[in-house]
Order: C-alpha cells, then sequence, then structure tokens
C-alpha cells in the first residue's frame, strides 16, 4: 500500500469519526428532551367536523438536561408532528387526507429554530382532527410523535404519554355548537357560532351584569395581555407554566379593576354603529355612554375580532372620546 493511499484511508476514518461524534452529540441532546400532551380547554368530543369541534391539545416540550436544547419548528405543525390514536383492539385512526396530500407535494417547508436552556419548556396547541380522520364515537388512546428535526427526519422522533380519547356520538346540537366543559365541574360554558357583532354585543352586557365567565368567554386574553410592550415581553420569554400563571393574573387584575380600566369600564347604555369582517377578521364599531352624577360621557369604542375555530374573539380595541353630555 503506498503512503498517499494510506493518508487517504486515514483521512476518510477522521471524517467518520466525526461525523459519528456528532450523531452521538444530536442524541444525546434530544435524549434529554422530553414532549408531553395534556387536553386544552377539555370539551365533549364528536366525529367529524374540525372546527365546530376540534379536539385541542396542549404540547410541550421540555429540556430535561444541562445544555440547551435546540429543535426546529414548522410553521405548518404538521411537518414536527403526528398523532396516533388506537381503540382498545389496536386499531389505528386514519390521517387526514390533507395532511397526506401536504406531505406527498413538493413544496417549501418554512420553520424556526427554537432554543429553550436547562429546565424550561416550549409549548403550543394543535387541533387532533387536523391530523386524524375521526369518523366514529369509540375510545381512543392519543399520543403524539413529534420529530425535531421536521418529518422527512422523523427516524428522529420524541414520543409523547398516552390521553384517553372518548367520542361520543353525534348529535344535532353537537353538529353546531362547540361545548367547552371544566375538568371535575358540571359547568357549561358554550360559545356559539355568533356574528361579530353579537360577540361585541354580548360581551359588553355581561360586563353590565358583571358575569366573569361570560365576559372573557369572547376575549382572547393572551392576546389582550401582548397589546402591554412589557408584558408581551416577558410573556414570550418564560415556561409554559408561568405563561398560565401571567393569563390567570391578568385576569383577576381586570377583575380589580387594576389595569386597562377603558375595557372593563361600564357602559350605561351603547348603541352598535357599524360592523365590517372578512371571513377571518373584523372590527366592530360601538358608541357608549358612561354616567356620572353630573353628566354622561360619550367614547367610540372599536373592537376587533378575529375568528378561532369557528368562534369569533375580542383580541384587540381602541377608544376615542367624543365629549360630555
Amino acid at each position: 500500500m503506498n503512503i498517499r493511499k494510506f493518508l487517504s484511508i486515514i483521512a476518510i476514518s477522521f471524517v467518520f469519526a466525526q461525523l459519528s461524534l456528532f450523531a452521538e452529540g444530536d442524541k444525546q441532546n434530544f435524549e434529554n428532551a422530553s414532549v408531553s400532551i395534556k387536553y386544552y380547554n377539555k370539551s365533549i368530543y364528536y366525529p367529524g367536523d374540525a372546527e365546530l369541534n376540534p379536539i385541542m391539545v396542549h404540547i410541550t416540550i421540555k429540556n430535561n438536561g444541562s445544555d440547551t436544547l435546540r429543535f426546529k419548528l414548522a410553521d405548518d405543525r404538521t411537518f414536527s408532528m403526528d398523532f396516533n390514536a388506537y381503540t382498545v383492539r389496536n386499531n389505528r385512526l386514519e390521517q387526514t387526507e390533507n395532511l397526506i396530500e401536504k406531505r406527498t407535494t413538493n413544496q417549501t417547508v418554512y420553520f424556526r429554530e427554537i432554543a429553550i436552556e436547562q429546565g424550561e419548556e416550549y409549548s403550543f396547541v394543535e387541533n387532533v382532527k387536523d391530523f386524524l380522520k375521526i369518523d366514529e364515537s369509540s375510545v381512543y388512546y392519543l399520543e403524539l410523535f413529534f420529530y425535531p428535526e421536521l418529518y422527512k427526519s422523523k427516524y428522529l422522533s420524541l414520543k409523547s404519554n398516552r390521553l384517553t380519547l372518548e367520542i361520543k356520538p353525534s348529535t344535532s346540537a353537537a353538529s353546531s355548537v362547540y361545548i367547552p366543559v371544566k375538568d371535575n365541574s358540571v359547568e357549561i360554558l358554550k360559545p356559539l357560532d355568533l356574528s361579530p357583532d353579537k360577540v361585541v354585543e354580548q360581551t359588553i352586557i355581561a360586563r353590565q351584569k358583571s358575569l366573569w365567565d361570560q365576559y372573557f368567554l369572547y376575549m382572547d386574553i393572551e392576546a389582550m395581555l401582548q397589546r402591554s410592550p412589557s408584558l408581551k415581553k416577558k410573556y414570550n420569554t418564560v415556561s409554559a407554566e408561568e405563561r398560565a400563571r401571567m393569563l390567570e393574573s391578568f385576569k383577576a387584575d381586570l377583575m380589580q379593576a387594576r389595569i386597562d380600566n377603558d375595557i372593563i369600564a361600564i357602559p350605561e347604555t351603547f348603541q352598535i354603529e357599524k360592523t365590517t369582517y372578512s371571513p377571518v377578521e373584523g372590527s366592530v364599531s360601538v358608541i357608549e355612554w358612561f354616567k356620572y352624577p353630573n353628566f354622561s360621557e360619550k367614547k367610540r369604542y372599536t373592537y376587533k375580532v378575529r375568528q378561532r375555530e369557528g368562534i369569533w374573539q375580542i383580541y384587540d380595541y381602541s377608544v376615542v372620546n367624543l365629549g360630555t353630555e
């Protein structure tokens, strides 16, 4: 064997050794990661419509190691994960046609690189029905596989815990109304498929009557909190658990009138002035009168609304003073 060939073999061996070290490093990195799932706003679930009766699941990726955990997260989450659901007889539900079409069509997959430090978590919410065809009532076992290097590298995956998913037989009510329920409670709240002006009207009436559960029913609390630059900055840097605490604290502050006095002000009377909206966003202009001992104040509120899972929600607003009367 000549010296040049010998050196080439050494060089190739060195490259493979380096690649093995990098691969081992990646493996160690993800071995210290975990993914967990739980229901988000647990509901009564029925077969069929993904928008009117979604199965929303809260997904959390946690760094259990001492080094920074880095992974990719696609803007379209179908390229980052799979839900699997099995019957008690171990029959697996099929994927949706839309998901299959996406993955078999040549397209650019946009993603972000996420980095979380030791003990930190990254969370988001997805609709199981965007991934799986759920056409029959039954009891299923639901789990998730997360792909930290996206779907094309699905040989590298993180498996979640299992949830029990009960799908009840369809009813006429279920086909038209999304019915959230509280865990360990018989209380049922019914956000209906109302038009934007009716959503704003019911929210204002709920405030007039101090019915806080109904007041928050059509409000995107997360978006309202992030209207404050300082709260938004903090909210985007903390763990999922701390975010949940921030949202509850924000609601409590509103109820105690400690912040954002305009949105919780109680008008004596109001009148819907103008409503404009597209299929996904809109605005509702309302004239509101506030009574004081010696005068009434008139203001124009413009509520911004958007549609999520078939329900219109208030996510922002502005106020213009129109003088006194």
